[in-house]
């Protein structure tokens, strides 16, 4: 069966969602204010590196995984570790959930585009 041009436009959109969501963040705090960010780091990981370089270093993850969700080339595995990423932000600040649930959101837009491109298994 073809893909329509509807579904080409409707995987396009949800790849530019959610890489929106891994773009912005990073870009924020490092052009507005970081301390609005690094509140969402569980205390276990704070304290290693100092703040700056943690924020920064996360950021340059978020990057790559928003741009390579929005490039649509073998976006599974970048897919699952958006899904994974959101999930402990949101476990790990459950106080904030007013906040937060969005995220909850978002992993499932991403859950689903790893299910669409999970690799198939091939029959030997």
């Amino acid at each position: 069966m073809p893909i329509t041009h509807q579904a080409r436009t409707a995987y396009l959109v949800l790849r530019v969602g959610a890489a929106l969501a891994f773009l912005y963040p990073p870009l924020s705090a490092f052009f507005g204010d970081p301390y609005t960010w690094f509140g969402y780091f569980p205390s276990f990981l704070q304290g290693y590196v100092p703040d700056m370089v943690l924020l920064h270093a996360f950021g340059v993850v978020e990057i790559i995984i928003g741009l390579w969700l929005l490039s649509g080339y073998k976006i599974f595995l970048p897919a699952l570790a958006a899904t994974a990423m959101l999930l402990g932000i949101v476990v790990f600040n459950l106080f904030q959930f007013d906040v937060l649930f969005r995220d909850v959101s978002i992993a499932c837009l991403t859950f689903a585009l790893a299910l669409m491109n999970m690799p198939l298994k091939k029959n030997v």
